[in-house]
């Protein structure tokens, strides 16, 4: 394609918060409670922008708003806790989403290795050192390390987010054909 062919091609119209937002709630996510800080200084946040980056090494990273008052904690403590919630756990991620949030210490927690707390009732923790932190516009995105990691409660289905909603896994037949990484 020449470059007058590339000038010739409709312009898309601007893409608006609004409607990213829209396109993105059809991307079906699950949710996490990060987890920081240390002591009565620790704090948690609902999180769904998390995903793995490595096995080797084992690096995870998620999105956290630049006004978050986790950012000050994770980068105080250079450590931070990923608890994935389960399908009943919706209560617990309303919770922790918002201004006005849950403490850590009106929960059920323990201290991992690295003195960050975990939410003991969590499908799954990962405790991460942090690697580093980039600039993702309003947020910031953490890249850690997985230092530490356990699946209390594997057995139990995920809670997860779609259009704008938190809700379990409904009970349908498991795929049989596994996903390939190209």
């Amino acid at each position: 394609m020449s470059t007058a062919d590339i000038e010739r091609l409709p312009q898309a119209a601007p893409v608006t918060a609004d409607l990213l937002r829209r396109a993105c709630g059809h991307f079906v996510t699950g949710v996490t409670v990060v987890t920081s800080g240390l002591g009565d200084q620790s704090a948690g946040t609902t999180v769904n922008s998390f995903t793995s980056v490595s096995l080797e090494p084992p690096l995870v990273l998620f999105c956290l708003h630049n006004q978050s008052r986790l950012r000050d904690l994770i980068e105080d403590t250079r450590a931070y806790v990923v608890n994935f919630l389960g399908g009943r756990q919706e209560k617990l991620a309303r919770a922790f989403a918002g201004k006005n949030t849950a403490s850590v210490k009106d929960v059920v927690h323990h201290n991992s290795a690295v003195g960050v707390p975990v939410l003991s009732e969590a499908l799954t923790f990962l405790v991460c050192q942090l690697v580093n932190a980039f600039d993702g516009g309003d947020h910031t995105i953490f890249l850690g390390r997985v230092v530490e990691l356990g699946a209390p409660r594997a057995d139990l289905d995920p809670l997860i987010f779609f259009r704008g909603s938190l809700g379990a896994l409904e009970d349908q037949p498991r795929g049989i054909h596994a996903i390939i990484d190209g």
